[in-house]
């Protein structure tokens, strides 16, 4: 279903924009000036009425997570609650909403950080991906969200319980990596943490929960990053010359190692996690980075969710040109797909049954990339 604004919203957009448009024609028609004096008017114009459709997207989308909370604190609709809830923090905290902020949204994301933190969501080795089914994938982003929100507690105790959480988690990522494993494997993770195969899908969330733990400067070794980058090469569908130099200048990223076979989702996802891992300059960078230009998201892919927010991250890493087409990208998919109550939903495919708070989550994140309220989105 497409999304129609209120009328009371595109009354007040249009009462906004109406003096902007009519002030460059009188510039234009009674002082003469130059045609750049009246386009550069209206491309002003238009620019804003896009922002304040993004920034109406968006609120709408909060206001839907915040529909969603229980009275536990745990934001959900379907099921894996600890992973969905760490996905809402994100959401809210990626657009200014913090433990720390005023209002019903403060007040939602300190119960839903209050609900991740019970004691019995984690297990004595800091595995989150247990209690609510999620398996690694869920531990990998429950573990991120709290490493992105250490220091952003409510209050100091808040914080402590976010601390002492985060390095069990990370030790427990770390003991996965090394888990004994067929050398195309190694580096990589998967399902769950004795795994003795990897995946790209399931390790991006795991390195991006690490490098956010080393901003924190919690304990990661740094042969864990080196071991994660090798394994992104073999995950990378042109093969590596002796230098380490790709022998196509485009290529993508696909789900299992020594793969020839790259999606927008695993491009997105690997483009994302070289750079995550400081390799902004890797051939695999600017190879995946043409391959997304020359294939663009579209609404029904595979993943599309999943993909879009990798996309958005990497893109928006790239910078110039790059980032601001794929704004333009996810601004033109994302917009017109929202639901009337403010959700997003899946196209079809395996993400539909991961339901409307997934979707949502993952559309705020993907338009939020410039904001820099999280962290993990700065160079």
């Amino acid at each position: 279903m497409k999304y129609s604004y209120p009328k009371e919203s595109m009354a007040h957009l249009e009462e906004w924009s109406r003096p902007i448009a009519c002030g460059a024609w009188v510039l234009y028609l009674w002082i003469g000036g130059p045609p750049s004096t009246l386009s550069t008017a209206l491309a002003q114009n238009q620019a804003a009425a896009i922002a304040n459709d993004e920034n109406l997207a968006i609120q709408r989308a909060c206001e839907f997570l915040l529909s969603k909370q229980r009275i536990d604190g745990a934001v959900v609709d379907q099921q894996y609650d600890t992973t969905m809830t760490s996905l809402a923090i994100m959401a809210m905290a990626s657009v200014g909403n913090l433990p720390t902020s005023p209002g019903r949204q403060g007040e939602a994301v300190r119960r839903a950080l209050d609900f991740v933190l019970q004691a019995d969501r984690q297990e004595p080795n800091g595995y989150f991906g247990n209690r609510d089914g999620s398996r690694m994938y869920g531990h990998g982003i429950t573990t991120l969200m709290l490493t992105e929100m250490l220091g952003m507690g409510a209050d100091q105790q808040q914080d402590d319980r976010i601390l002492a959480a985060c390095q069990k988690a990370i030790d427990l990522i770390l003991s996965a990596q090394q888990q004994t494993k067929a050398s195309r494997f190694q580096g990589g993770w998967r399902y769950t943490p004795n795994s003795t195969d990897s995946d790209l899908s399931v390790s991006v969330w795991q390195l991006l929960a690490l490098r956010s733990a080393k901003n924190d400067e919690l304990n990661v070794p740094s042969g864990a990053i080196d071991a994660a980058i090798k394994y992104l090469e073999r995950s990378y569908v042109a093969r590596l010359d002796s230098r380490g130099i790709p022998t196509q200048s485009l290529a993508g990223f696909s789900y299992l190692p020594d793969n020839q076979n790259a999606t927008f989702a695993m491009t997105a996802a690997g483009l994302l996690a070289m750079q995550v891992c400081g390799q902004y300059e890797s051939p695999l960078v600017s190879g995946s980075t043409e391959w997304l230009l020359r294939n663009p998201p579209k609404w029904k892919d595979r993943y599309f969710f999943y993909g879009m927010y990798y996309y958005a991250q990497g893109m928006h890493q790239r910078g110039g040109n790059i980032a601001e087409d794929a704004k333009r990208v996810a601004r033109e998919l994302l917009l017109p797909q929202q639901q009337n109550d403010g959700s997003w939903m899946a196209p079809g495919g395996e993400e539909l049954g991961a339901g409307k708070v997934y979707a949502t989550c993952l559309a705020i994140l993907s338009l939020s990339v410039e904001y820099h309220y999280l962290p993990i989105y700065q160079r």
